[in-house]
């Protein structure tokens, strides 16, 4: 398997708080979202895989390089877009991205045609020309997307991307996102707290709470709940279909208009027997999954009281 990024008893200290670890996993090459509530050492950790921080402990690799000893080869190989301001705010969109392709090794004639390139993509051809101090919120976004990309690396991290925007601004930069983890093959780290944002882009989940990794693995099998639970959709008020499972000891559990079942060892036939008896029209049954949401409310939920 094909390694984004390896940490080994990583952690990271402020004094006397602890933000981060000590993590070890590995996380495959793709699309990676990392999640957690506000405080869960999100941007730590991701400082800590750029090199802008030194650890307290352990080590990390990226790209198969070793942040420690390798972090100038390594930077060279992502693209960072941070979630605090960083821009220059009296240069042009144009210049600002090109300046960024040449500290990211471009040649200046290299740089200045990506950064044409990569503007238009993210849909700022027509105010490539204008100072950043002149750009909305949402445009200053796409700006800092823009500059993250410019010098075509194999990996980005994302911190907070969407952070802000209004509902048609973070609609069209998670279709950017989608585009890249999608089509272009580059791997990605998304780290949000808006814990819908990772479906659809992501392949992966890591989730941290607390500093430490509570949760990680590919998100298909992750947000499965397994062949035993089985999802069912009725037309009309299911009250009497819940009543008839109940009736043969069966629990439901029920999440919007999906019921959740335990498949009993009789198998189906007795969803159909009970739909019959209360005469109620099975509408879909089939394997159930659950929301990134639901997952990390669980899994924070069930952690021990006190646990780091």
């Amino acid at each position: 398997m094909a390694l984004l990024v390896e940490a080994s008893e990583l952690s990271k200290d402020y004094g006397r708080v602890h933000a981060l670890g000590p993590l070890t996993l590995k996380l495959p090459k793709g699309s990676i979202g990392l999640v957690g509530p506000n405080g869960a050492g999100k941007t730590t950790f991701i400082r800590l895989l750029l090199g802008l921080l030194q650890p307290t402990g352990g080590s990390a690799r990226v790209l198969g390089l070793d942040v420690g000893s390798q972090g100038l080869a390594m930077r060279e190989q992502v693209g960072y877009m941070p979630e605090h301001e960083c821009l220059i705010p009296d240069l042009t969109g144009v210049g600002l991205v090109s300046f960024m392709g040449r500290l990211s090794g471009l040649p200046p004639a290299v740089a200045l045609g990506r950064a044409h390139d990569v503007l238009q993509f993210v849909g700022l051809r027509e105010e490539r020309y204008r100072k950043i101090s002149e750009y909305s919120l949402g445009m200053r976004q796409r700006v800092k997307l823009a500059q993250a990309i410019v010098h075509d690396p194999p990996l980005c991290l994302f911190d907070e991307p969407t952070a802000g925007l209004d509902p048609m601004g973070r609609t069209e930069m998670l279709d950017l996102l989608r585009i890249l983890a999608r089509k272009t093959g580059k791997s990605l780290i998304l780290s949000t707290h808006l814990l819908e944002d990772v479906e659809g882009i992501c392949d992966n989940l890591l989730v941290l709470d607390g500093g430490r990794a509570v949760v990680s693995g590919p998100l298909k099998e992750l947000l499965s709940l397994g062949e035993s639970t089985v999802a069912i959709r009725v037309k009309g008020n299911p009250d009497p279909f819940v009543a008839a499972l109940a009736s043969r000891g069966i629990r439901v559990e029920r999440v919007g208009e999906e019921l959740r079942v335990e498949r009993p060892p009789e198998g189906e036939r007795v969803f159909f027997q009970a739909a019959v008896e209360s005469r109620t029209q099975i509408r879909h049954m089939g394997r159930s999954v659950q929301s990134v949401e639901d997952l990390f409310l669980n899994t924070v939920s069930r952690r021990p009281p006190g646990g780091a």
